[in-house]
């Protein structure tokens, strides 16, 4: 986008109008403050809680370990926006390295990064939670307002614009399949259909937290510190409530710390830090009982690669708008790893650093860059008996790191959905087809890509596994032996913590979370609304 193109910048015209905002790098002093209701983190949940609290008359304090990053500061620049608004700079990895996340840091969270994938928590998975977690309440028909109200929020609505050739690929093999497939809703009012949406939204069209729910409960006085990092909470005497949280202040850097702390104290805190930061927040506190930090799901992503004859420009145009269950309805919930197929937009650094093997095959494929389609398989974890997630656990510094074992049941799920991504790109038109594995090379019809397919080993940092979707590690469950927290995320022991974020979810969530995130979040702080009120 030209730099001498100028765009409205809502937010930073706010924080200009006196929006009480504090920039922790910018302190010179500890800061000591106080507050009726302390959010720690600015994703989904505590994006949605600060508003719904703060309309209340609540006095809320949001804390946001990144930084307040806005439209004027999106220049569609992968080099600028990894380091800038995700978690590690996009690199953040499991204990063994074999499983590569993208989480957002920054004000809004992964919303202010994601693809704007819009979908409900499935029925099939409700259910599920009702019948083996003790979850009833949580069923289809009592949740469906708390979805319509946030799809109301957030302007969720059906995707109008013709899918991007890299989306008509997957939709052209769905039909030569047979298989079921749709259209994906999307967050965003006026989208330009740039295709930039991971790098942040230039155009403020995407109704991210960052542009929505946070300037909302900016308007209504709640307050926003950035740049500070939540180290512990602060547990009262009686061990049965906190008085608040501590933590330090970062430097301009976003990452080095400015030797300035801070404390809060707060009425009733809520951690929405994220399914890593909420667990690991919890742990060096030492709080939250045995369940913390257990049973964490990230839908594990594998990929395939095609060539195709005509240019496919996957990097421009909404990233994703078709999308395919057929292969999440095959078996049962606790049978083989059903999966969920969609595309993801396909940028060079991104691409380069995620493509497997090296040297001139990796360089003569990015080369091929305007014609490459990507299609990606979503893997439903968290129903099969032998898919138990990973556990996040603390390195000797404190940060969090998450231990993701991967088994058999998974790998045969990675192998089933290459076999179904490759035979659909083939039946797209593609001209050849790779598998992401790093002992994989381009195959030229289905039948040879079937062949390599099933004689590749499944090991990890072999089979190129990414995921973007981090849920559970302080699950909601019916009894306190069973969970961290009850259906509205309060926590069992302490009376004045809840945590609001998609690591309350028992299982994963077998659809891109976004939208479960922000319906578990209202319900969750309506309630808690009315009980802070009462």
């Amino acid at each position: 986008m030209s730099s001498k193109m100028s765009l409205p910048d809502p937010v930073a015209e706010g924080v200009a109008s006196g929006w009480r905002v504090l920039d922790g790098a910018a302190q010179t002093q500890d800061l000591q403050l106080s507050c009726d209701v302390l959010i720690i983190g600015t994703g989904a949940g505590g994006g949605m809680t600060a508003e719904v609290l703060a309309e209340a008359g609540l006095d809320v304090l949001m804390v946001e370990e990144g930084a307040l990053r806005t439209s004027r500061d999106f220049r569609l620049l992968e080099a600028k926006a990894y380091p800038e608004l995700y978690q590690e700079s996009a690199s953040r990895k499991t204990a063994d390295k074999a499983i590569n996340i993208l989480q957002g840091r920054t004000v809004g969270g992964s919303t202010t990064v994601n693809w704007t994938s819009a979908f409900r928590t499935p029925a099939e998975t409700l259910n599920w939670w009702g019948e083996r977690y003790g979850l009833k309440s949580l069923n289809p028909q009592t949740m469906a307002p708390w979805f319509d109200l946030a799809e109301a929020r957030l302007g969720i609505a059906d995707w109008q614009t013709d899918p991007n050739p890299n989306n008509s690929v997957l939709e052209r093999g769905c039909q030569a399949l047979g298989l079921k497939h749709g259209r994906i809703r999307r967050n965003v009012r006026g989208c330009w259909n740039l295709g930039y949406c991971g790098m942040g939204c230039a155009t403020n069209a995407k109704q991210s937290m960052l542009v929505t729910t946070i300037p909302g409960a900016l308007q209504h006085k709640a307050g926003l510190l950035t740049r500070a990092r939540v180290e512990r909470l602060l547990p009262a005497a009686d061990g049965k409530s906190l008085l608040g949280a501590e933590g330090r202040l970062l430097a301009a850097d976003g990452h080095s710390l400015n030797g300035q702390q801070f404390s809060i104290k707060a009425r009733h805190v809520v951690l929405a830090a994220g399914a890593i930061g909420s667990p690991a927040i919890l742990l060096r506190s030492q709080l939250g009982g045995a369940q913390v930090g257990k049973r964490t799901f990230l839908h594990p992503v594998v990929v395939s690669g095609a060539v195709m004859p005509q240019r496919i420009e996957a990097y421009n145009g909404a990233p994703q708008t078709v999308y395919s269950d057929h292969f999440m309805h095959t078996q049962p919930l606790d049978g083989p790893l059903g999966y969920k197929l969609e595309v993801p937009p396909v940028h060079p650094l991104l691409m380069g650093v995620t493509l497997s093997g090296f040297g001139a095959g990796s360089a003569g494929l990015m080369q091929q860059l305007p014609h490459l389609q990507v299609v990606l398989a979503l893997l439903r974890d968290g129903f099969h008996p032998d898919s138990q997630g990973g556990q996040v656990r603390l390195r000797q510094d404190g940060s969090p790191e998450l231990d993701y074992p991967l088994n058999d049941v998974l790998w045969d799920g990675v192998r089933r959905s290459w076999l179904t991504m490759a035979e659909l790109q083939f039946a797209a038109g593609a001209r050849q087809v790779q598998v992401l594995h790093e002992q994989a090379d381009l195959q030229s019809s289905w039948k040879a890509a079937r062949a390599q397919i099933m004689q590749l080993p499944l090991k990890p940092l072999l089979a190129r596994v990414v995921s973007a979707h981090v849920m559970g590690g302080a699950a909601m469950s019916s009894q306190p032996e069973e969970g961290v927290v009850d259906e509205y995320g309060r926590h069992w022991q302490l009376r004045n913590l809840s945590v609001i974020d998609g690591s309350v979810f028992p299982t994963s969530i077998g659809a891109n979370p976004q939208l479960s995130i922000y319906a578990f979040a209202l319900r969750a702080a309506h309630h808690l609304r009315d009980a802070l009120n009462s």
